[in-house]
């Protein structure tokens, strides 16, 4: 895959506009907002068809892929038109789905304005839309023509973001490598193009998730529970908060499965407690959450499989846990905080 970093991300984009007829751009209100200016500047001599979405999770719904769709269509866009991708993980993931979807695929360039897409969502080809508040149950792979990162758009945002964005660039620390460990809000820039590297890699070798690409799901099957849950409530968890979550339900199970040292839970505690300590998990329904894991995409056998670890860097994937012991992990999230 093609990831472009910082000034070469900008020299990237001008050059592969010259092969294109059509270009639109997909982003939300709340980007557009703060860059309409940066965004005018991105194709001057270009004509851009803009496509606006409601910021939030929320939009990522198949209503919106048909908005977008119907934007295509009127603007008599083809298999030569591209589609840009310019915000958080929601654009891209819609977008790459709608892109790809379109006269069985036209050509998408995701732009990450978030912390947490630059590390995970841009990269590696997932793309979905939730269905009935059930995370990312429809979707497809198809690889962006370019991933274009430039950490300049990071300034604009407020800490909860970061912090979101942090809980990704810590689960490669635990799968692929311990030096990102040393992660913390005063220098994770450092740490952007290790974790979109990592990733990169890990897709490359396994597109289709048959294998190796598995461990990317880290402290996922409990977070996506729970982002879920929390999608019907106003107290929304982002995706980032709710794998923060994640992680630590799967290091408890990890210890219990795997025979990892509890040094590690308890340096983990310390992490999150200094950066999560806002995160306020009311009304939590053990038995409700533990009921979206059945929805979650990596069961077999009617059986939700997780991906925990013996030691950081040594990942298990497809382990089998009892039932009872995962309300027990969900329920060690109701008291953390």
């Amino acid at each position: 895959m093609n990831i472009f970093f910082g000034e070469e991300a900008s020299a990237q984009l001008s050059i592969l506009t010259n092969s294109y007829d059509k270009f639109f751009l997909l982003t939300d209100e709340n980007v557009y907002e703060i860059y309409s200016s940066m965004i005018a500047s991105l194709l001057p001599e270009k004509e851009i068809n803009k496509i606006i979405l409601p910021s939030g999770e929320q939009s990522k719904n198949i209503e919106n892929v048909i908005l977008i769709w119907d934007k295509l269509i009127e603007s008599k866009a083809g298999r030569d038109s591209l589609l840009i991708n310019f915000g958080g993980g929601t654009i891209s993931d819609i977008g790459g789905f709608a892109a790809s979807c379109y006269k069985r695929g036209i050509d998408f360039v995701n732009i990450p304005t978030t912390l947490l897409a630059m590390v995970d969502a841009s990269i590696g080809g997932k793309n979905a839309i939730n269905f009935k508040n059930y995370k990312n149950q429809i979707g497809l792979f198809s690889e962006p023509k370019s991933i274009i990162i430039n950490p300049e758009f990071l300034k604009t945002l407020n800490k909860r973001d970061i912090y979101s964005g942090m809980a990704e660039i810590m689960k490669y620390a635990f799968i692929a490598d311990e030096s990102l460990m040393d992660l913390d809000i005063d220098n994770y820039l450092d740490f952007i193009k290790e974790a979109a590297t990592i990733k990169d890699e890990i897709v490359n070798m396994d597109m289709k998730e048959t294998g190796l690409r598995k461990i990317l799901n880290f402290g996922h099957t409990i977070g996506h529970a729970l982002e879920s849950y929390y999608m019907e409530r106003d107290n929304c968890l982002t995706h980032g908060e709710a794998v923060a979550l994640g992680i630590y339900a799967s290091l408890y199970l990890s210890k219990k499965y795997c025979g990892l040292d509890d040094n590690w839970i308890m340096f983990y505690d310390l992490w999150f407690r200094g950066v999560y300590d806002y995160i306020i998990l009311s009304d939590l329904d053990v038995e409700k959450v533990f009921s979206y894991l059945s929805y979650d995409k990596k069961n077999k056998g009617g059986k939700p499989k997780f991906v925990l670890i013996s030691a950081p860097e040594k990942p298990q994937i497809d382990v089998e846990v009892r039932d009872e012991d995962i309300k027990d992990a969900i329920l060690l999230l109701s008291g953390l905080l």
